[in-house]
């Protein structure tokens, strides 16, 4: 007896079989996918011509179509293709892989493409071996990463491959994702009917993930269905179960969010959470740092937000703010989420609720304003550089007093450059640990300048 098409025809979930096998059905990155691109070289099987064979590293959030590229690459230029998962793979499958590819090269003339899957997840150790293949052109290496490469991929792999960088999927891609997934067979083959807003819904709640988003398809499909059949919803024109808004809700277990990861919303959101939080309200942060969260918004884009706050907004009024902040994103790298929002949450608080100082933030862009006016000068003297042969006989370092020569640490001296002697980038608040270093700063002037001692009269 045949299986129904659509809906429950297989076990394999819906995101896998809607994966394209060919280039031409991927849905966005169309700046990779241009003629004469890396990407379109490889999967090329044009006999006029070689077959490129070089190595690439693919960089981006989840969903947005590495292993899709990988697997469309492979099937489209009659490569073989293995793929492998950093998470449970070792050298010795590497190996074994090499050896393998190298045989088929050497025997049959068939190249392989080996599809790593979290490379950022290897040892070094393990990338190195790597290395042996990718360079003599024993596989083909593309290697997938959600992980900046320049941190988590071993320099001479990074030299070997081109790294190409994904970019989230639009809400445009994401539409004709879920559309195609509804009308074809390999998907629902038209088993249900999509309501417009349900379909906003989903583009909405998928956040630029487009596994995210057929999955949430496929569960509102089949609570559509399952409804159906007990009269709870009712049927379309056609007699299919129609999926409406209210379904996918109640189906991804999340409320139906406004927010716009390319749009205004986006930006709203974000602009009100660090507004909240350098206008000293706790509630209104956390509110907002849950609107985000539940959006979808990477929460590593959270994290970079909250670290600029600290420095920007909180500063020298609270040093300890920056490496809470620090401390909260390294958390999240680290555990993820849904429990990553635990540390974000006390890094908002603690912001939120700490003195605030821009002190520094405005000492450094008047600084760079005059550099990039031209106000520099030479560097004076006694400071300059006098370990090379020749620099004493040109005066580098003549004049220049130790400090920790003297009992309080501090001497007479300039620093600054002579058209900017007396110039102060850097103005304390009196506000939080601030006040302290306002008066410490004075103190550290008036000796550096050789200015009368804070608080002295003259007589």
């Amino acid at each position: 007896m045949d299986a129904q098409p659509g809906l429950g025809s297989s076990a394999v979930p819906l995101a896998v079989r809607m994966r394209p096998t060919r280039l031409d059905e991927v849905a966005g990155q169309r700046h990779l996918l241009g003629a004469g691109s890396p990407l379109v070289s490889l999967a090329s099987d044009d006999a006029g011509r070689a077959p490129s064979a070089v190595s690439v590293i693919l960089w981006g959030p989840p969903g947005t179509g590495k292993t899709t590229l990988a697997q469309a690459i492979a099937r489209s230029s009659g490569r073989r293709f293995v793929e492998l998962s950093a998470v449970t793979a070792g050298v010795k499958d590497v190996r074994e892989v090499m050896e393998r590819a190298l045989a088929d090269r050497d025997l049959y003339g068939t190249s392989t493409v080996l599809f790593l899957d979290e490379i950022h997840r290897f040892t070094k150790a393990q990338q190195d071996a790597l290395l042996p293949g990718v360079e003599n052109g024993w596989v083909i290496l593309i290697a997938a990463t959600t992980e900046n490469p320049s941190f988590s991929v071993i320099a001479p792999l990074l030299s070997r491959s081109l790294l190409l960088t994904l970019e989230t999927l639009s809400d445009d891609d994401l539409g004709l994702l879920v559309d195609r997934a509804v009308g074809d067979a390999r998907g629902l083959a038209g088993s249900v009917v999509l309501d417009p807003a349900a379909r906003d819904a989903i583009v909405r709640l998928a956040s630029g993930d487009a596994r995210r988003a057929l999955t949430a398809l496929e569960a509102a499909a089949q609570s559509a269905t399952a409804e159906a059949r007990v009269g709870v919803e009712g049927k379309g024109a056609d007699g299919h179960p129609v999926i409406t808004a209210e379904i996918v809700a109640a189906a991804v277990d999340r409320a139906l969010l406004r927010y716009d990861r390319q749009g205004d919303e986006h930006y709203d959101v974000i602009s009100a959470f660090i507004k909240s939080i350098r206008g000293s309200d706790p509630d209104a942060a956390l509110h907002y740092l849950a609107r985000m969260i539940e959006a979808g918004e990477d929460p590593r884009f959270i994290a970079r937000r909250v670290i600029i706050s600290a420095a920007e907004d909180i500063g020298m009024a609270d040093p300890q703010a920056l490496p809470i902040a620090v401390a909260a994103a390294q958390a999240v790298q680290l555990i993820g989420m849904p429990e990553g929002r635990i540390p974000l949450a006390e890094a908002v608080v603690y912001l939120a609720t700490a003195p605030k100082s821009n002190a520094a933030y405005v000492g450094i862009d008047a600084a760079i304003a005059d550099v990039r006016a031209g106000r520099l000068g030479r560097v004076p003297k006694p400071l300059r550089d006098a370990h090379y042969p020749g620099a004493k006989r040109l005066g580098h370092g003549k004049g220049y007093v130790y400090p920790h020569d003297e009992p309080v640490g501090v001497v007479e001296q300039q620093y600054l450059p002579d058209p900017l002697v007396g110039t102060e980038y850097y103005q304390p608040t009196e506000r939080g640990h601030e006040r302290e270093v306002s008066a410490r700063l004075a103190k550290l002037r008036a000796i550096t300048r050789g200015e009368p001692p804070v608080g002295a009269t003259e007589e």
